[in-house]
């Protein structure tokens, strides 16, 4: 099975790295997208309380419970620390969108053994696998 396909199959949690409450940015688009296909989002912005009617969370640790993708809208600089975090949390996925892509913390995750899905973004990628 593709590894894009697996991971939007076998994952139905997705903390979303970033999430913002304006409309026009695509954090916001992606998440509304996937929370309307059935997946549980779990925003992480230390700024905003809630998002899309789901409590946000300052961080990847102060998640309650399992996380199974940990989809990143933050710049690259920023990635290395939420991948410390997700290796941490046991998440299953780390999902790079298209502007976050960090390669040493890819590997880092890797090695770590998550699965890493690098510059592609999650709602292209379920829509693509919707037509199928």
């Amino acid at each position: 099975m593709d590894p894009i396909e697996k991971a939007l199959s076998e994952n139905k949690t997705i903390a979303i790295i970033g999430a913002s409450n304006n409309p026009a940015r695509p954090v916001y688009q992606v998440a509304q997208y996937l929370q309307e296909q059935g997946y549980k989002i779990i925003p992480v912005n230390p700024a905003i309380v809630e998002f899309l009617g789901e409590p946000s969370y300052p961080d990847v640790l102060s998640i309650p419970g399992a996380v199974g993708i940990v989809d990143i809208f933050r710049t690259p600089d920023a990635v290395p620390e939420i991948v410390e975090q997700a290796i941490a949390k046991h998440a299953r996925v780390v999902w790079m969108q298209p502007g976050a892509e960090n390669l040493a913390a890819a590997e880092r995750a890797m090695d770590a053994g998550l699965e890493v899905i690098i510059g592609v973004c999650t709602m292209k990628q379920h829509r693509g696998l919707q037509t199928k």
